[in-house]
């Protein structure tokens, strides 16, 4: 669970007693935490134990059976618009258009979230990714890595508060984990927070805490 924070620092993500049914299933429940400023949570668990469904409730894709989740002390259903506009997530599918290619996925990503199209920003978060001569190819035609990148390098273009991250690692090569890890590290330098699942250890410089959702 999250290390304890000074009395006068207030958590900017709080779940208060979540509960997750989903058909006949009690996934878990009287789930408690807090993420600070800062913080990478790492959720894990056995398999069903309902990482992903936790995931998409933060995000605001799915509805918690029982509970509450805040942003900055205030329900996230009562402030959807203010909340949406501080959150980046990244599921399984990754959002990809696979008819479009990085450059265009990217522009969509922008015009969606009402961010003026910057060149030299886009060229870059391509770079940095590693899809530098890939701008213009149809995404249907990269490998399920290059997809991720196109992911990623949405994230960069797309500033977010908190990144939420459905197994950010897979598909990625050596290389690939790496960029990852850079980009939660200066995320997190900034002030910024993540909360991610992952099938392996996160090794990431920062303050990592984690919730296992196996644990009773």
């Amino acid at each position: 669970m999250p290390s304890p924070k000074p009395t006068n620092t207030k958590p900017l993500l709080t779940v208060v007693d979540l509960e997750c049914i989903r058909g006949d299933n009690l996934l878990f429940s009287g789930l408690n935490f807090s993420l600070y400023e800062g913080q990478l949570m790492q959720v894990e668990g056995a398999n069903g134990s309902g990482k992903t469904s936790l995931l998409r409730i933060l995000a605001g894709l799915s509805r918690s059976s029982e509970g509450q989740v805040l942003w900055d002390g205030e329900d996230i259903l009562k402030q959807r618009a203010v909340y949406f506009a501080q959150v980046a997530y990244l599921g399984h599918t990754l959002g990809v258009k696979t008819d479009l290619s990085p450059l265009e996925n990217l522009k969509i990503a922008l015009a969606l979230a009402s961010i003026p199209f910057d060149e030299v920003a886009v060229f870059r978060a391509l770079e940095l990714t590693g899809l530098a001569g890939k701008e213009d190819v149809p995404a249907r035609s990269l490998s399920a890595g290059q997809k991720q990148r196109v992911a990623l390098a949405r994230l960069l273009v797309c500033p977010a508060k908190l990144w939420i991250m459905d197994e950010p690692f897979t598909a990625l090569d050596v290389s690939g984990v790496s960029l990852v890890r850079d980009l939660l590290e200066n995320h997190l330098q900034r002030g910024n927070m993540a909360v991610l699942t992952s099938h392996q250890a996160v090794e990431v410089r920062g303050d990592v805490v984690r919730v296992n959702l196996s644990d009773g």
